[in-house]
């Protein structure tokens, strides 16, 4: 099966790429390799699947139609899994124009070349931060999502709608997969648990916000990639039970569906903290913060739609998670 996924140089991008490649898939790769982050550790990633026949990739940005369209022009794809996006909650507060032209048009152009070049299957990334204001746990994909609190929520939100409106049109059968907190091996710069290594390691005091008192459903990567691959398999269909009179935000009468992939057991990022210091042999020097701008106190999936639709519940605990990221990170950086 030929299967495209953008941001194939990002952290989940990269990791879903070599398990698809394994399991006898031809893959086509897109990514910009933009420098929000490190490029040294894009290009170290793809250079992984590059190593192998089968996989192809693309520079280009989803944001260029034309440059889309000749990838779907030129290769017979069956599934597509869009990764491609500008991350962060708190980089949209200083460059909300990133997240319009990466989420909102990159998304448009992959769901008008889908209408254009029909697909099997088309899956994307959402995000947890759709839940925005949202404080009833665990976060179900049966309750609307209409506050969010930060601009990289609301273009996923965004996302949300736009694929439905394409699933009702034009019938493309179309999935979005709300990630909880990511993390593991060639995880991003950005993210805490890479933040909180480097300046463990460096010996200088790491910022931790919420004073320590908010919760997060980490979700290790291998359990993305997993839920990612049984939900590729899983083509969205339109529901007969879905009422126009009583809808549920979750699926729909056209080929529409969203999932939450997060572990179900939100953890203190206190006890994450201590996981890595026990992993590190080192304690941390903590600067206790206020929480900030954009950010929510605790996330908490409810993955009982994933667990029956696809039979699959993320399970990796963080201490098994966190040394994994540790061992990597020593062996990357030679430390």
């Amino acid at each position: 099966m030929n299967i495209l996924v953008t941001g194939a140089a990002g952290f989940i991008g990269s990791a879903l790429s070599l398990r698809l490649l394994a399991d006898g898939h031809k893959v086509i790769g897109i990514d910009n390799f933009n420098d929000y982050y490190d490029v040294n550790l894009k290009r170290a990633r793809v250079a992984r699947a590059l190593a192998l026949d089968a996989f192809t990739l693309y520079e280009i940005d989803v944001a260029d139609k034309p440059a889309v369209m000749d990838v779907f022009k030129r290769e017979s794809i069956d599934r597509v899994m869009h990764l491609a996006a500008q991350a962060g909650v708190r980089y949209s507060l200083d460059n909300p124009s990133a997240y319009i032209d990466a989420n909102m048009h990159g998304f448009l152009n992959i769901l008008e070349a889908c209408r254009d070049y029909p697909v099997e299957h088309l899956v994307y990334a959402s995000t947890s931060s759709v839940y925005g204001a949202n404080q009833t746990m665990p976060f179900s994909e049966h309750v609307g999502t209409n506050h969010p609190v930060s601009l990289y929520a609301a273009t996923k939100k965004a996302n949300e709608l736009m694929a439905h409106a394409y699933a009702h049109l034009f019938q493309v059968p179309v999935t979005g997969l709300r990630f909880f907190t990511v993390y593991g091996p060639w995880g991003r710069p950005d993210m805490a648990l890479f933040k909180f290594t480097q300046k463990i390691l460096a010996g200088e005091p790491i910022d931790v916000y919420g004073y320590g008192e908010q919760s997060r459903d980490f979700t290790y990567i291998d359990d993305i990639v997993e839920g990612i691959v049984r939900t590729l398999a899983n083509p969205a269909q339109a529901s007969d039970s879905w009422d126009a009179k009583q809808p549920d935000p979750s699926l729909a009468g056209a080929p529409y569906r969203i999932y939450n992939i997060g572990s179900n057991s939100p953890q203190p990022l206190m006890r994450y903290i201590e996981v890595l210091e026990d992993c590190l042999g080192v304690e941390a020097q903590k600067n206790m913060l206020p929480m900030q701008l954009g950010d929510v106190k605790d996330t908490y999936a409810d993955v009982s739609n994933l667990i029956a639709d696809v039979g699959y519940k993320p399970d990796t605990s963080i201490d098994v998670g966190v040394k994994r990221f540790v061992e990597w990170y020593q062996n990357f950086y030679k430390i």
